[in-house]
């Protein structure tokens, strides 16, 4: 079907956008040696996994049910790493994956044993304790009283038997410049044990497919770990695969005033974009403008009951009107994975735009989906 018919509200995957970002990220694979994996949690359309794995090593995950559908649906390299592992879990998780990073030393010490016996590698994550980002501390692992990996007041270097390599994750939405000023922190405080060590974890946050990123820099850094300590480098990024490679198509349902025109969607924030809430942010929106940038400005908003429930203010040439479709960017990434039913709203369709130009509506969704979820 043509882009205009799909069902809304429907997430729309660019086939061509996507290729474009995994383009990229091979390229960085090839010149360095470096291994690149999907991390799940920012993006887990399988249906796309096909292509993503003819470009990248495989797949990362945060829990079982992550990879499980990693080995499943991609079945090439699977990591996995958790705060903590449940004994209900970690045999199936030990079948199914290759990288097993813990979070702790008594959880190596709990498992160790399972995970050798298998012919698995362990993994260690540590912290490096050095934020690198500005204004977000919900998303930032290195800040105090972070749950997130070993500090260097309490790494045991008499407990590393059986480890064979290191983990960090520490960036979000950022450039090679953190990861830069990450290493330095990395090699200053463990730096005596990476010598030790077959492979090293960069994590994820990289905006590796974002137009001002510094490959050329991050290439260093991966050369830098690879040359001087002789690791075998990986890197887990998950918004840099499918960045602006989605869409978010809605209708307008409603118009109304208080102090200010207001438009209501068949979309939530809340429901269907949640880090627009959580960033905060305000997504791009095809044919806007800034507020008062054009004649009409509307404060866009969803049908849940929640008070906060407004996606952002944007202008138009023309006004609004039930009806009018109208089609957010970058609506890939942190959409399906954290998408919910709350107030009983219907979960948005998912599409593929192929190289064609020609759109599939791989899923939808209705009342089960929201029933199935309660008890």
């Amino acid at each position: 079907m043509r882009f205009e018919e799909l069902p809304t509200p429907c997430y729309v995957v660019d086939e061509s956008l996507l290729e474009k970002n995994l383009q990229i990220l091979n390229g960085v694979m090839k010149r360095t040696g470096c291994k690149i994996v999907l991390a799940q949690k920012a993006f887990s359309m399988y249906t796309m996994y096909p292509l993503v794995g003819k470009y990248l090593s495989g797949t990362t995950a945060s829990g079982l049910y992550e990879a499980r559908l990693g080995y499943e649906e991609m079945g090439k390299e699977n990591h996995i790493f958790s705060p903590a592992y449940r004994d209900d879990e970690i045999d199936e998780i030990i079948a199914i994956c290759d990288h097993i990073i813990f979070n702790s030393f008594s959880q190596v010490e709990k498992f160790r044993e399972k995970v050798l016996k298998a012919g698995k590698k362990i993994g260690l994550r540590i912290n490096p304790e050095c934020s690198t980002q500005v204004g977000h501390a919900i998303y930032d692992p290195c800040s105090p009283g972070s749950r997130f990996g070993v500090t260097i007041e309490h790494f045991r270097p008499d407990l590393l038997e059986g480890i064979s390599g290191l983990h960090f994750h520490t960036l979000c939405q950022q450039n090679a410049d953190d990861l830069e000023t990450t290493l330095r922190a990395v090699e200053e405080k463990f730096g005596p044990w990476l010598s030790q060590m077959e492979w090293i974890n960069f994590g994820g946050g990289h905006h590796i497919t974002r137009e001002d990123y510094d490959i050329p820099l991050l290439e260093a850094c991966i050369k830098r770990m690879q040359e001087k300590y002789g690791l075998e480098v990986y890197l887990e990024p998950g918004e840099a695969v499918a960045l602006n490679a989605g869409y978010l198509v809605t209708t307008v349902l409603d118009t109304l005033q208080n102090g200010m025109d207001i438009a209501i969607l068949d979309t939530s924030a809340s429901c269907h974009m949640p880090d627009v809430l959580e960033m905060p942010y305000r997504p791009p929106l095809l044919g806007s403008g800034e507020v008062g940038e054009k004649p009409f400005t509307y404060r866009l908003g969803g049908q849940t009951c929640l008070a906060g429930d407004t996606i952002g203010d944007y202008s138009f040439d023309q006004p609004l009107k039930s009806g009018d479709r109208l089609v957010f960017g970058d609506m890939a990434i942190y959409t399906m994975v954290k998408n919910t039913t709350f107030n009983g709203m219907a979960l948005p369709a998912i599409a593929v735009k192929d190289k064609n130009g020609d759109c599939h509506v791989v899923r939808e969704f209705g009342y089960q989906d929201f029933k199935m979820r309660l008890g």
